[in-house]
This record gives structure tokens, C-alpha cells and sequence, in this order.
């Protein structure tokens, strides 16, 4: 798939109380809000470099502005809609797919070292089989895809969302339904000071060591040596 495909990345406009939670509550408020916004950031240049065309799905959506000034203009930007993140992820899918696109893939902002050439990898897998799914660790998945004529709604409905089962329901509804997956290599977001920490030490991408989130913890590093509040 080339063009008539495209990434849908999952954004939150980067503000106290509403990004990374758990992680806010453990090393604070002012410190995660600006991790989040270098973690999106990053995750725009990987798209970059990927050469696959994406939209933002930014969320509020009274916030189209300023999103716009901090991200920029070179891309498409769609509001997401619903009440949790399994209607937003379906209304996305539903958003590209009404454009006449033959597939989409959708990723959150939460791994900021994943490597372009696994977004690449998804791409490639989505001309072979119906749908592309990327597990985390931690039960959840960083990486959904489908064509638009393997489109799947019920992907995303009565799942256990923010629990270690998100990955084996969403399996259940896929093969209940006779869709031929294919799993990507397995990859960590981060949700937890253990989250980050494990980034940090992880550097499955060589490209990371120079991204914005790198160069912002390097800047903190008295936060990653304090630990926990």
C-alpha cells in the first residue's frame, strides 16, 4: 500500500491533568506535560521518516489551533470523537476509510522509540493480511491496522481498556470474526516511571539516543535519579 494508506496518530493537547496520569502522579504534573510533548514530537518526526502520509487525531477538539502552532501545517488534522478509546480509534478507522482510503494503521504517542521501519514493516504486512496488530508488553497493543474491506468496528467495542487484556480481547473479537492477522515484534509504551526508566535503558532504536525525549531527560536527569514522588 503507498498512498492510500495513512497512520492515524493518536494526540492530547499536552496539559496538567491531562496527559500520562499515572506517570504525572508519580513524578509530577509540570515534568510530564512537557515529556508528552517532546514523546509526540518524536513520534511526528518517526512518521516523517517513515514516508507514510498521516493525520493527527488531536483531542480537545476546541484545540485545532493550537495544535497547529505547536505541530505545525504539513499534514491532515482530525478531531477524535467518543467517549472512550475504543470510539475513538473506531470513529478514526471510520474518518480515513470515508476519504476512499484502502488502509490505515493507528498508533498513539505513548512509544516514542518506536522505529520508523516498523510502521514500515506494518504497511508492507497490510498488503498480505487482513489486519496488523503491534503487542505491548503490558497487554495493550501501540499498533492497529486494517483495510478499509477488513475493517473491523467490533475491534474495538466492550474491550477492558487501561488493562492488562486489551490484547488478548481484541485478538478474540479478530479471530471470532476470521481475520487473518499479522503480529508485529512486541514494544513498550510508557505509562510508569518503570515505563520510563526501562526506555531509557532499553534503546532499541538507535536513532532514539538523538531524539527530543532523550535530549529532555538528559536535560532532567535529577528526576530519573529521585524516583518516585
Amino acid at each position: 500500500m503507498g498512498d492510500d494508506l495513512r497512520v492515524i496518530l493518536l494526540v492530547k493537547y499536552p496539559e496538567k491533568g491531562g496527559v500520562k496520569v499515572r506517570l504525572a502522579r508519580q513524578i509530577g504534573d509540570d515534568f510530564v506535560v512537557e515529556l508528552y510533548r517532546k514523546f509526540v514530537m518524536d513520534s511526528v518526526i518517526m512518521l516523517r521518516r517513515s514516508g507514510i502520509a498521516f493525520v493527527v487525531c488531536y483531542h480537545p477538539a476546541d484545540k485545532l489551533e493550537a495544535f497547529k502552532a505547536w505541530l505545525g501545517t504539513g499534514f491532515e488534522y482530525v478531531p477524535q470523537r467518543g467517549s472512550d478509546l475504543g470510539e475513538r480509534l473506531k470513529n478514526g478507522f471510520m474518518d480515513v476509510f470515508s476519504k476512499g482510503l484502502r488502509g490505515a494503521m493507528a498508533i498513539g504517542s505513548d512509544s516514542p522509540d518506536l522505529p520508523a521501519k516498523v510502521v514500515v514493516e506494518a504497511r508492507e504486512a497490510l498488503e498480505l493480511h487482513d489486519a496488523v496488530i503491534g503487542p505491548s508488553p503490558d497487554g495493550g497493543y501501540y499498533l492497529i491496522g486494517f483495510k478499509s474491506t477488513t475493517f473491523l468496528p467490533k475491534a474495538f467495542e466492550g474491550i477492558a481498556w487501561s488493562t492488562d487484556a486489551v490484547f488478548r480481547e481484541t485478538m478474540d473479537r479478530l479471530r471470532e470474526a476470521a481475520r487473518d492477522v499479522f503480529i508485529l515484534p512486541p514494544w513498550s509504551d510508557v505509562d510508569t516511571f518503570d515505563d520510563l526508566v526501562g526506555l531509557c535503558k532499553g534503546m532499541r532504536n538507535p536513532n532514539f539516543t538523538h531524539s527530543e525525549t532523550m535530549k529532555y531527560l538528559l536535560q532532567h536527569m535529577e528526576v530519573l535519579i529521585g524516583g518516585r514522588q
